[in-house]
């Protein structure tokens, strides 16, 4: 995996008293409170961390009689992550939405340390689901034997998403109170503490195309953005960038969509196939590129990455490409959130087992204006797609349990809209297995999960770590590297255009062209741990465990 890797103004709101507070003078990220003792193999300044680290891998070579031959792979490399603090700002396209309120009022729950009673009591801010925030790693034992936990965000300098500047579009005007309120997804108490922060917020006019999702949106459009022609639409875009950067003093800003799913777009030939071929298409007005793909241009276009958070395919060739040409990263599609990851980590656990998942029906019904707009087939197609493509890399691996030739699961996936269940989503799913000598078992699962406060987390995650990656750079390690070298000369380079580290948080996960697809959880889990291990040079856990099983090794402390 690693491998891979490798190669218009808003008076309203950029005026509100929130966001009017003195710009932060940009400083050095707190030391870590992770530090790795190395010697000459990694080295902490107040500007970097420097780590050497030797990539152990293998070359495979498979023959047409099935005989397989493994060579192992040492590339030794030095990575680079830059600890100097970046003031960013998130602009959420869909701002208004469920997902975009409930991180806004999560992240301002947490800078004004509010609280709020419930019937369970008073309950306090948190970033429960983030793994960022909350999520540990393994670093290894002690000499007594006692294996110490530490969260993620204390190995490698984050930003703290509480100081993340929040801002985006909306094809709905009300402000961000009024619109969290209609998202019914938090508790009544909590509204009314976040009310006074949210009412000045407005989010900005929004571009809205009815040939892109469903038409039963049209009547809550209140707030559109004014231009017919897209090449017109990309500069307002990128004004409003720039606008919301400079305002409010930003070294960066991510993009996030996190609005209404689109249908997929057609891509066509002398379109969506090099970014000069989409420049001149747009320039053209040509009809077949969605709002999407103008909000990942004029992103990127202004230097800013762009992450895709539902199914449509906007990632094209051209797109990638362009951020490519830009500088810049992208990652999608579609966010991870409920159903789809735990179906993520059973087939992979199924499968692991050596057991055979012959059916997988998946039924889910919802309330919130996702479901609404997925009602309509052309988006939900969209939305099947990915959610159907999650097991395919589990089932392909397996060639005793699927032979070359024969045919995956059968797999079925429905989504009916209930506006009284609102976005506590019902998920329910029946798995049907091969086991022992003819034998079968049968697994079913009822899930209600609150589908924005599981996806807010997961989009605190994406602008966490690819704020991360946009600071980490990685080159060849040679005799000529010096430890104390601050530079960044031609040899560092940035990970790949498309981060595919992000695929824990997506459902159908874009890579770069011609690497593997991973949808097991596990894996894409492991793959962001053991990257965040080699930014401290930190060897991958392996989970071997040889202190425990070899006598000799208790207890036996480094040279």
């Amino acid at each position: 995996m690693l491998f891979y890797l490798l190669l218009s103004f808003s008076a309203a709101w950029w005026g509100s008293e929130e966001n009017k507070k003195p710009k932060k003078e940009t400083a050095a990220f707190a030391m870590p409170t992770v530090h790795v003792k190395g010697g000459r193999n990694v080295h902490y300044t107040g500007e970097s961390i420097t780590a050497k680290y030797v990539y152990h891998t293998t070359h495979v070579t498979k023959e047409k009689n099935g005989d397989v031959t493994v060579e192992p792979v040492d590339v030794a490399l030095r990575f680079r992550t830059l600890r100097k603090q970046t003031k960013c700002g998130i602009m959420m396209v869909g701002w208004g939405g469920n997902n975009g309120t409930t991180v806004t009022a999560g992240i301002l729950a947490h800078k004004h340390g509010l609280t709020w009673r419930t019937k369970r009591g008073e309950l306090q801010p948190n970033y429960f689901g983030s793994i960022t925030q909350s999520s540990v790693m393994n670093l290894g034992l002690t000499s007594d034997m006692k294996e110490v936990f530490v969260p993620l965000k204390d190995v490698v300098p984050m930003i703290n998403p509480t100081d993340l500047v929040i801002g985006g579009w909306d094809c709905s005007g009300l402000n961000l109170a009024d619109a969290m309120r209609r998202a019914h997804v938090l508790d009544i108490a909590l509204q009314d503490a976040l009310q006074k922060y949210m009412k000045e917020m407005r989010p900005l006019p929004a571009l809205f195309d009815l040939d892109f999702v469903a038409a039963n949106q049209e009547e809550r459009a209140d707030n559109v953005l004014s231009v017919q022609h897209k090449w017109e639409a990309v500069k307002k875009l990128r004004s409003d960038i720039r606008t919301f950067k400079e305002t409010h003093g930003l070294d960066k800003v991510i993009v996030v969509w996190t609005a209404s799913t689109e249908r997929f777009s057609d891509h066509v030939e002398g379109i969506h196939d090099t970014p000069d071929n989409l420049l001149e298409a747009v320039k053209r007005n040509e009809k077949e590129i969605a709002p999407s793909a103008l909000y990942a241009m004029a992103a990127i276009l202004e230097g800013c990455s762009y992450i895709n958070g539902a199914p449509q395919n906007t990632l094209c060739p051209a797109i990638i490409g362009l951020a490519g040409r830009q500088g810049v990263f992208v990652a999608g599609d579609d966010f991870k959130s409920g159903q789809t990851k735990i179906k993520s980590a059973l087939v992979e656990f199924f499968v692991a087992a050596g057991i055979k998942p012959e059916c997988i029906a998946s039924y889910n019904h919802l309330g919130n204006n996702d479901g609404r707009n997925l009602a309509a087939p052309k988006q939900f197609r969209s939305k099947e797609i990915t959610k159907s493509s999650v097991v395919d890399d589990m089932v392909a691996s397996n060639e005793v349990l699927y032979p070359a030739g024969s045919k995956g699961p059968d797999h079925c996936i429905v989504i009916k809209y209930m506006p009284y269940v609102g976005d506590s989503k019902r998920a329910m799913d029946e798995y049907s297995f091969s086991i022992f000598m003819g034998g079968a078992q049968t697994v079913v699962l009822h899930n209600t999960c609150q589908d924005s406060l599981l996806a807010a987390p997961l989009i605190i995650d994406l602008v966490v770590l690819t704020e991360l990656m946009e600071r980490v750079f990685v080159k060849i390690e040679s005799e000529e590297s010096n430890d104390n070298d601050e530079g960044l000369n031609s040899s560092y380079v940035h990970v790949d255009t498309v981060l595919s580290i992000l695929s824990y948080l997506l459902k159908a996960p874009c890579v770069p062209e011609g690497t593997p697809v991973v949808n097991a959880l596990n894996r894409q889990k492991q793959a962001i741990d053991n990257v965040l291990r080699a930014l401290v040079g930190l060897p991958p856990e392996n989970n071997m465990l040889l202190e425990c099983s070899l006598p000799f090794l208790r207890g036996r402390k480094p040279a």
